[in-house]
C-alpha cells in the first residue's frame, strides 16, 4: 500500500476518505493509474516483459518495419532508452535490426516470428490483468470507459 492510501485508512481499516476528495476526478485516476501501473507491472514481470517490450512488439505488429527514431515515436518511449530495449528484445530473438538499404546509418527494426508469438501471449495476460483491474465493471461499462478515457486522453494530447 502507498503512503496516500494509507493515510486513507484508520486503524481500523475503514475507509475515511472525504467525499469531496472522492469525487475529484483527477484524484480518482491517479489513484486508479497508481494501482493499474503496480498490477501491470507485477503481472507483466510474471510473463518476463515489460510494459516497454509490449509497446514496441505492438507497434511493430501493427505498422510493420520501421527506424529506431519513428520507433520511438509510435511507442512513446524516449529515443535514448529505446536502445536498451531493442537490446532486450534483440537478445531475446524477439526483434530484428538490420541497416536501412536507403540509409546504412539507421537500422530499421522487424519483429521475429517468435516476437509476435511472445506478442499473443503478452495480449493474454494484458487480457487478464484488465479484466482484474476492471472487474467491477460489466462488459458494457467496460467498452464505455475506455471509450471516455480515450476520449480525454485524445482532447488532452490534441496538438502536443
Amino acid at each position: 500500500m502507498i503512503r496516500a492510501e494509507a493515510a486513507d485508512l484508520p486503524d481500523d481499516g475503514a475507509l475515511q476518505t472525504p467525499d469531496r476528495l472522492r469525487r475529484r476526478a483527477g484524484r480518482l485516476l491517479s489513484h486508479l493509474t497508481t494501482r493499474s501501473d503496480r498490477l501491470i507491472t507485477e503481472g507483466l514481470a510474471h510473463a518476463d516483459a515489460r510494459k516497454w517490450h509490449y509497446a514496441v512488439l505492438a507497434s511493430l505488429q501493427e505498422y510493420g518495419p520501421v527506424s529506431q527514431a519513428e520507433l520511438s515515436r509510435r511507442s512513446g518511449i524516449y529515443r535514448s532508452d529505446m536502445v536498451g530495449v531493442l537490446n532486450e528484445l534483440a537478445g531475446r530473438d524477439l526483434v530484428e535490426r538490420a541497416p536501412d538499404p536507403d540509409d546504412r546509418r539507421r537500422n530499421v527494426i522487424t519483429i521475429s516470428a517468435r516476437g509476435r508469438r511472445h506478442l499473443r501471449r503478452l495480449d493474454q495476460v494484458l487480457d487478464d490483468l484488465h479484466d482484474q483491474l476492471l472487474a467491477p465493471l460489466n462488459p458494457a461499462e467496460r467498452d464505455q470507459f475506455v471509450r471516455l478515457l480515450t476520449r480525454l486522453l485524445d482532447h488532452h494530447t490534441r496538438g502536443s
